[in-house]
């Protein structure tokens, strides 16, 4: 019994549409980027059996048609977008459009073939979706401040410190959200624990960890740290050996084993 053909889809998602390119086909399909829209996508993708579909990470407007599509059994890889830009350019691809990038995309899959991600469970988006609501907060409360900081008008320097005010009980409100949701998962709960051990790991790492980089524990060191984007890479030519220097994988992964580190770096004798 012959194998049947491998199916590479790029798919591009905006906040309107869903753009659907096959590798190897010129026609693009188009589809609304709402809950009809997505489950007619998925009934399209399940006709063409796909190998792999790639999207790239777009802010969380993925989110739902990556999660329906690995419910339904199809292989999905969220890529970084500089990734695939980087690619396109070096096979001479310059324009960008919505179309142009669904077969992009569609090439990058059937050339990289990115590993397919870890799905995250309900409660794991969930969490992931605090952690990103905490971060918000955070930088209005940033902004907020380097505005104090400009020496507006009396009256618009009050209503920034009301705003900071506000902010401040938001961040509270939501930390405890994100303790309450920790407390209720034991497995949560002892994954969290173990990790804080860890001189300089506290326990926003550690739920940032837990929701954005649920391969931990699944795939080797070298593998993680190359998600994490803390994994130096080679910039050699020749007899010419050049810094080792990281690049690439999750931003928010990194930002917070950057702290960790700053931390360890002062308190902990190991590091």
């Amino acid at each position: 019994m012959s194998e049947k053909p491998a199916c590479f889809v790029g798919i591009d998602v905006s906040k309107a549409h869903l753009d659907v390119g096959r590798e190897g086909a010129d026609e693009v399909e188009r589809f609304a980027n709402d809950e009809g829209g997505r489950e007619q996508c998925v009934r399209r993708l399940k006709e063409w059996r796909p190998t792999l579909v790639v999207m790239e990470a777009t802010g969380g407007l993925e989110g739902s048609l990556a999660a329906l599509l690995v419910v339904k059994g199809v292989e999905v890889s969220i890529v970084n977008p500089r990734q695939v830009r980087d690619f396109a350019k070096a096979t001479g691809v310059l324009a960008k459009t919505d179309a142009v990038d669904a077969r992009v995309l569609a090439r990058f899959a059937a050339a990289i073939r990115p590993e397919p991600r870890a799905l995250k469970d309900e409660e794991l988006m969930l969490l992931d979706a605090v952690l990103t609501r905490r971060r918000q907060i955070l930088e209005m409360i940033v902004a907020e401040r380097n505005r104090l900081a400009g020496n507006p008008p009396k009256k618009v320097a009050r209503t920034i410190r009301e705003h900071i005010d506000w902010l401040r009980r938001q961040l509270k409100h939501t930390n405890n959200d994100i303790d309450g949701q920790i407390r209720e998962s034991p497995v949560w709960r002892d994954r969290v624990e173990l990790m804080t051990t860890v001189t300089g790991v506290g326990q926003i790492t550690a739920f940032t960890l837990l929701a954005d980089l649920p391969e931990l524990g699944l795939l080797d060191g070298r593998k993680i740290s190359a998600l994490s984007g803390v994994c130096p890479y080679n910039r050699d030519s020749g007899r010419r050996r050049g810094k080792r220097m990281i690049h690439g994988g999750r931003g928010t992964v990194r930002a917070a084993l950057y702290m960790a580190a700053l931390v360890a770096s002062r308190h902990n004798p190991v590091i």
